[in-house]
């Protein structure tokens, strides 16, 4: 997986599409190499993190905001939870699933690229409590959503095979 180089020169929307590219693109790198036994290990103690349930989670992530919130799409359900099994993204991973569960969370990344491609930061939409927010907001939140779970991707991988990565 080769991430694209960071922008360090660029427009708001510009900065802030690339900004969570790269991040997607540290995520999808600290999870490449491994087979599906290893993607869905659970090494670290008691916890369900492993890297596929950190891919399925973040699918849903990227539906959710973009999709159904951003984009408008309300009837979208998730792809790896239920409201009966809220932890299905973590728990209910296998490695015989993990190539497939990778593929849905491109196919989020891709429509998620599409509903946000030219538009502008101001553009807003009601987030679920009602409140608006803009297209920026949303950026900024996802980057920090794939930062934080990018942590928790160095911490997994580290237990699984000794790598982190940059």
């Amino acid at each position: 997986m080769q991430r694209p180089e960071r922008v360090s020169v660029a427009g708001e929307s510009k900065a802030l599409a690339a900004s969570l590219d790269f991040q997607r693109a540290t995520f999808l790198y600290k999870c490449g190499g491994l087979t599906g036994e290893q993607l869905a290990m659970r090494p670290v103690g008691r916890s369900t993190l492993s890297l596929l349930g950190l891919a399925r989670h973040l699918a849903d992530v990227e539906r959710w905001w973009f999709r159904n919130h951003f984009g408008g799409e309300k009837d979208l359900p998730w792809v790896f939870f239920t409201q009966d099994n809220l932890e299905g993204d973590f728990e209910d991973g296998a490695p015989e699933s993990a190539e497939g569960d990778f593929a849905v969370l491109h196919r989020e990344m891709e429509a998620a690229r599409a509903v946000t491609g030219g538009r502008s930061p101001d553009d807003t939409f009601q987030r679920p409590g009602g409140e608006l927010a803009d297209l920026r907001w949303l950026f900024l939140y996802m980057i920090e959503e794939y930062a934080r779970h990018n942590g928790h991707a160095d911490l997994v991988r580290e237990h699984v095979d000794g790598r982190t990565g940059d």
